[in-house]
Order: structure tokens, then sequence, then C-alpha cells
């Protein structure tokens, strides 16, 4: 019998769907007190080898709220040849092709193993892929002749029939109308007037005249090649004119004068682009590509002005609401993105540029759209060429990794609702009996629920498929069955919605709410799940579900929950401080659209270790694995980190690795690259590749990432002799004693230095001034621990904060003593 971890494995293997709580509370309050939602991690185009797509249309239930698609959960009359629906328990007449059916002969749709099944539209005209380039021209030689050939070289990885459009932009806007042979021809716009779609569809002859009907003859409207074939054209028809056009693409003609910047005019641009694939292809899946070398500085969409001495907004001019054009700027994005999500076409932006590009204020042209979001120095760096080169990667079956024109639609059984989505997605606005509108239906015991996942989309052959999930899980009574729940409980999916969840309300929320949002939950969970004797802080326990290491002792148990958060507090998806607002975007918009291990791998990243006395191996995310004698290889997935301790620098620069009876020093400097090259080979987008040695400049990349045990302040404390000491402030996951562990982490972003325990606000001996008292104990695994408790006073609602905190860890308010 599969355990539940297996269980988990082989369905995120083959649905790509990871829950919280594999075992789910049967009603919404005893879901609320379960503290994690229960909520999902859903891959909906998971490539899989195994599932080759039927060549035949969906059955649908008949009725007309439901809609629900035949599936393995439902219950099936072969002789009478009807189906009940699962979600609504109609009955439904099987179609006349599966007259044949039978217990023996049963479709792919109803077997077990094929909860996941991949359908093939076969009505409708086929679309070919459509590809908007919108190009920035206000670059510099040699960032806009690296762009010019990366574009060039895109062409060529294109399919024959793929329909391609070129827009360029500086202070004006010119769409380039590609079917004139011998002669460029262009319509240019300026840039600082807003046109809405009608007017853009009209000055470029897009509207369709109107045809006064006949009697007797019906309306025949034009076909689409036709409309856009001036400005989107196939590319085996126009490649070399295309690639003599980009060849020739010359800088912005409009004089810079000494301390301006150049006028931009990319909000104009991209609504001159989604204004043609409105009026050309609408309802059709096409990416528009934006390529941008700075911030847009005239027109709508302008996030600074043109003087240098006005620089552009930071965190701090956003909170003292001193932003002048982002509310603004963002309205005009959020318009655009709405309108491209509308009519199933993406928006990509490729911003490479030492300053800041505005991608806070165009974030939801990718975040609403599904689009991809690249941010760089320059256009001439490996990083963006070999990522752009990865956006036209094959799978397995020679296809592309892109789908176009999505449509996520979830249907539940009647207990469960849907309350909400995060990710590159928008809102249907559809309304139904699966959408939450604070309606409980009552459970039955001891039955399962269910989901199923319906993804329409535009196959990169053009070809329109359906995918179909469905899944069910148990119910379980919280009262009587919390052992079950816990058991089914999923660690790291709960982990990563956890940390979502938390950067979703940091979009809106002040940073210091949403970090003690996040702790709230964390002592939640503890209170929910944990077992704790009064009086004996050592008797505390997690379920195995909650702790990888659920024999050991409180702070050893309790570590795996709390590093976790740890990490995400000090993550640049919570943390705005030495991150600019692009940044800031940046990050977000990755971390809400990679899966799982991803995921985790942002907020945790990975250490390996080499040296001569074994193979590589994984190490803690911790200052004492930074050893003079070994080799550090730090995943990040946005960088790729190499450390060498600082004896194999010494060594290295010592020439060892050149010296034949040291090859086993060249094999072990090699082993990281070579491991470090194959993540930079197939992840997207490519991360920054970084060799640095100790004592470098750049091993603040990993300094900052590990966690401090060791510091400045407490090298010799721990009578450890190995490791680096950090220089920093900040408080480390593990090193504080055993009761107050958790609340100094609590804490610690805030930097407060005193933990403060009055009985009551009114008590003499917290107002006598600042007080100190020293503790020592010796706990398991050798650890001894000296504590420094400093008193003083504080006013009230501070005191009832850290009483409410401290209560569940310790029996009273007491200080912490040997009794």
């Amino acid at each position: 019998m599969a355990t539940y971890l297996e269980f988990i494995q082989q369905n995120e293997e083959r649905d790509g769907v990871r829950f919280s709580w594999n075992m789910w509370p049967s009603s919404r309050l005893e879901a609320t007190r379960m503290v994690v939602p229960l909520a999902c991690l859903l891959t909906p185009l998971k490539e899989r080898l195994d599932l080759p797509p039927v060549q035949y249309e969906p059955v649908l239930c008949s009725r007309p709220t439901c809609k629900a698609v035949l599936n393995p959960l439902c219950q099936v009359d072969y002789r009478a040849k009807l189906w009940a629906c699962n979600f609504c328990f109609q009955r439904n007449q099987f179609p006349p092709a599966y007259a044949g059916i039978s217990e023996v002969n049963q479709p792919a749709e109803l077997m077990p193993q094929f909860s996941t099944i991949e359908y093939i539209v076969q009505r409708g005209p086929q679309t070919p892929l459509i590809f908007l380039y919108v190009v920035d021209t206000c670059l510099e030689e040699e960032d806009l002749q690296a762009l010019k050939e990366s574009l060039q070289m895109s062409l060529s990885l294109l399919p024959p029939d793929a329909l391609v459009g070129l827009i360029t932009f500086g202070r004006m806007v010119q769409v380039h109308e590609l079917s004139c042979e011998g002669i460029s021809k262009s319509y240019v716009f300026r840039g600082t007037k807003d046109l809405t779609a009608k007017q853009i569809q009209d000055m470029l002859g897009l509207s369709r005249p109107a045809v006064p009907m006949q009697q007797g003859r019906p309306l025949q409207t034009p076909e689409q090649p036709v409309i856009s074939s001036r400005f989107l054209q196939p590319v085996h028809k126009i490649d070399m004119n295309l690639t003599d056009l980009l060849g020739e693409l010359q800088r912005d003609p409009w004089p810079v004068t000494q301390g301006k910047r150049p006028l931009r005019s990319t909000g104009v641009a991209l609504s001159i682009a989604v204004g043609l694939l409105e009026g050309t292809f609408p309802n059709t899946g096409a990416r528009i590509m934006l390529f941008t070398g700075g911030p847009p500085t005239q027109g709508p969409g302008m996030v600074v002005g043109d003087e240098l001495k006005t620089p552009i907004r930071s965190w701090h001019d956003i909170e003292k609401d001193n932003a002048r054009f982002m509310k603004k700027a963002t309205k005009h994005y959020e318009t655009l993105a709405n309108r491209s999500a509308a009519n199933g076409h993406c928006i990509d932006i490729y911003a490479c540029a030492l300053d800041q590009t505005g991608l806070l204020e165009m974030k939801c042209c990718t975040n609403l759209t599904g689009g991809h979001m690249v941010m760089g120095d320059s256009f001439n760096t490996s990083l963006f060429k070999q990522t752009f080169q990865r956006v036209f990667s094959k799978g397995y079956n020679g296809e592309f990794r892109m789908a176009f024109g999505a449509n996520l639609d979830v249907k539940t059984s009647r207990e469960l609702k849907i309350a909400g989505a995060i990710g590159p997605c928008i809102s249907l606005n559809a309304k139904g009996p699966c959408v939450s509108e604070n309606h409980n239906a009552p459970i039955p015991q001891g039955g399962r629920g269910a989901v199923q996942f319906v993804t329409q989309y535009q196959h990169s052959s053009t070809q329109k498929r359906i995918r179909v999930t469905t899944i069910a899980r148990n119910w379980a009574d919280a009262q009587t069955q919390l052992q079950h729940i816990e058991a089914a409980f999923d660690q790291e999916a709960a982990a990563v919605l956890m940390a979502r969840l938390g950067v979703y309300r940091a979009e809106s929320e002040e940073g210091p709410d949403v970090l003690r949002w996040l702790d709230r939950q964390l002592i939640r969970l503890c209170q929910k799940f944990g077992q704790y004797n009064k009086d004996d802080p050592n008797s505390f326990r997690l379920s195995e579900s909650f702790s990888l290491y659920p024999q050991l002792t409180f702070l050893v148990s309790l570590l795996f929950l709390v590093q976790f958060i740890f990490h995400l507090r000090r993550s640049p998806f919570l943390q705005v401080f030495n991150n600019s607002p692009d940044e800031s975007s940046y990050y977000r918009h990755h971390f809400a659209r990679q899966d799982l291990t991803q995921s985790l791998i942002m907020i945790q990243p990975i250490l390996y270790t080499y040296s001569f006395h074994g193979p590589p191996e994984p190490v803690l995310l911790d200052s004492s694995s930074i050893l003079p004698d070994r080799i550090l290889l730090m995943d990040t997935f946005f960088q790729i980190v190499i450390y060498l301790g600082e004896t194999i620098a010494q060594w290295q620069k010592a020439g060892y690795q050149d010296m034949p009876e040291y090859e086993n020093f060249k094999h072990l400097l090699q082993a990281p690259l070579d491991d470090a090259q194959e993540i930079l080979q197939t992840r997207f987008p490519m991360p920054r590749y970084i060799h640095t040695e100790h004592g470098g400049s750049q091993a603040r990349f990993l300094l900052s990432k590990v966690n401090p045990s060791q510091t400045h302040n407490n090298l010799y404390a721990w009578g450890q002799e190995s490791g680096a000491p950090i220089l920093t402030d900040d408080i480390p996951v593990v090193g504080k004693p055993l009761v107050t562990a958790t609340v100094v982490l609590i804490i610690a972003q805030y930097q407060w230095r005193y933990l403060i325990y009055p009985k009551n606000e009114n008590d003499p001996e917290a107002k006598q001034g600042p007080r100190k008292e020293v503790y020592t104990k010796e706990y398991p695994f050798g650890l001894t621990v000296t504590t420094e408790i400093t008193y003083k006073e504080v006013q009230p609602p501070l005191t009832r904060l850290f009483r409410r905190v401290v209560s569940f860890f310790v029996p009273n308010d007491d200080p912490p003593s040997e009794k």
C-alpha cells in the first residue's frame, strides 16, 4: 500500500496537482480552523510523454449549469448506455459513437489511469501562431544591434506559417507594413496622444466596411488573412524582407539633449499593438513581445519625466505617495491587459537596462495575460540572448512549449466552492454553482469531494485542444478524525501556498502587516496540531506531517516549520529593502508562476558542498557550512553561485590544478562548474551565474542568504571552531534559548532587542528602568545556551502583544528560570 508521500508524488506526476490537505475537513468552519487553507497548486498543461491526445471531442453533462466532462468518477450503466455526472448527479445518454462500450471495452476517459486526458477539437478553422514584435529604438548602438540579431535569430525558430508583425517606437510609434516589397512603408503615430481601439483600427484600415445586404444574397465577410495581410505576414513570405528591415533599424532620430532622457512612447506603442490584434485576430491566441530599454517618458503610461535630475520612483516615494505618474500609468496598462486577456492575447515584456524600466506599472500586462517577464542589464548579455532563445524551445515531441488563448474552467462537487486563484490569470467573471458566494452545502459523512479542471487552449501545432483533469479526495470529520487529516497534510504544498498568499497580500498591504500575519499563522498552526505538556517545554511535538524530525525535541522539531518562515521573511518577495520596485515586481511575478519545486528553491535556496571527503552532498543553508576546504554551489533560482573556500581559493591561485600530481584538485574545481552548467541550460529565465571566492565582493550573494548562526557578536559563544561569521545584526533561526526561540524569531525582523514579561502594566518592577538577567542551561545534542534578558519599560499594547505570543510557549508570563 502506497504511503501518503508516494500518493502525493504520483498525483503530481500524473495530474500536475498538489493539495495542501489530501483529506478534506467536513465543514467550512473546520476548514478555517485548519489554519492552512484548502487549496491546490495546479500545472494545467503539465508536459507528459505518456499522454497522447484522443482524436474526438469530450462528452459533456447535459445540465446547462454543469457541463462537466465525462470522467472515471462517473457512474456508468453500460446496458442502458447512461452515465451519471458525479458533480450534479444528472443522468445523461451516451452519444451514438459510444454504442459499443462495455465493462471490458471502456473509452479512455472512463479508465482510472486517465484522470487527466486531452482531446483534440476538430471543429472550427485552425489559426496560425501570431507574434507581434514591439521594439524600442531608444537604445545604445550596442544594445540595439544585439537586439536586432536576437530578433533575426528568432525568425528562424518560428514555424513557416506563423504570422509576424513589427512595431517600433521611440518618440513616435511606427507600425510597419510588411507586404511591401522593395520599399519600407509604415504608419506613424504621435507618441503623446492616447487613441481608442476604434481610432487605431480606422487609421490602420482595419475596420470592416459596412456592406449593404442585398435581398436573397447573404452577407459575405472577407477572410481574416486578407484584413491582416498588410501588418501580419507568414514567415515564409517575408523572412528576407523582415530580416533586412530589422537589420536596417536605426536609433530613434530625435536628438536627446544633455541632462534629458530619451522620449519613449511605450504606452502608446503597446496600445497600438493591442488595437491591431483586436482588429485582426480577436478571440485568437497571439503574443505581443515588448522589448524595452528604459522607462516610458511621454504619453499615456509614462512613469517618469524626461529630466534626469528627477529620479524614477522608489519604494520610499511610493510609501510617501510621491510617485506622481504611478497610479495613472498603472490604470493605463491594466486597461490594455484586460483587453488583451479578453481576446486571448498575451503580452511578454523583455526589459534590459541598468535603471528601472517601469515593470511595476506594466507588471499587470504579463500577470493578467500569462506572458513572460524577463529583466536584465543589457540586450547584449548571454542572460537575455539565451533566455529569449528558450522562449522558442521545443518539447519531447518537437513542438513549442507554449500555448495560446487558454481558458481554465473549474467544476466542483456541491460541497465545494471556488474562492479565487493566484497566478498569471484573470477572472472570467463567470457566476455559477461552483463559485463561492458564502453558500454552505451539507457534506455527507464518508463521501468524497471532486474537482475538475477543464483547460481549453490553442496548441502550438495550431490545433484546438481541451485538457481535463478530475481528482477526488475523502471528507473527514476534524473532531474525530484529526489524525487522518494530519497524516494527509502536504507540508511542501502548504508552505508554498502560504507564501503565495503572503506575497499576494504584500501587493496591497504594508510589509510589517504581512509579516505579522505570517507569524500569527505559524503560531495558530502550532496551537492546532502541537502536543504540549504543561511545565515541560521539551514535551512539544508536532505530527510527522508537520516536521521532518518528529522524534526529536521541541527545538529541532519546530525548526523545519520555522526555517521556511524565516527564509520567507528575508526573501525579496516580502522584503523590499535593497530592491527597486521593478525588481520586486520581477521576483514576485516568477514566484507566482513557477511549480512547487522551483518555488521552494526561491524561498529556501539549495546549497551543495564539494570536497575531497566524498561526493557532492546537500548541506544546511547556514554559515556553519562555509568552510575553508570546501566549494559551495548555491541555487537561488535567480542566481547560481559557486563559492570557493579560503583554502581552495589559495590552492587555485597557486596553480595546483595545473600540476599533474594534483589532477584530483582539478576535477574538484570542475565538478561544480558542470553541475551549474546543467542548471543554466534548462532553466527559464536563465539565472545569473556568479563565480566567487572567500573575501570576494560577490561573496555577498551567498552570505546574504545563509542563516547567520555565527556572527561577529557570537563567534565564540557556541564553542564552534568551524564556519564563517556573518557581519550582521539579523537574528538567526537557531541560537536562542529554548523557551524564547520562536518569540525571538517572530520579532526578529523588527530588530527589537528586549523581551518583556511583566505580569501586568502596573508591575513596579517593570518601571525601575532597564535591568538584565543571565541564564545558562544545557539542552540535547550537547547544546549549551547562555541567555541575556534585558527588561525595560514599554507601552501597554506592546506588552499585551508579547504576553499573547509568549503565553502559548510558556505556562505563565514569568521570566524563564532554572525551575
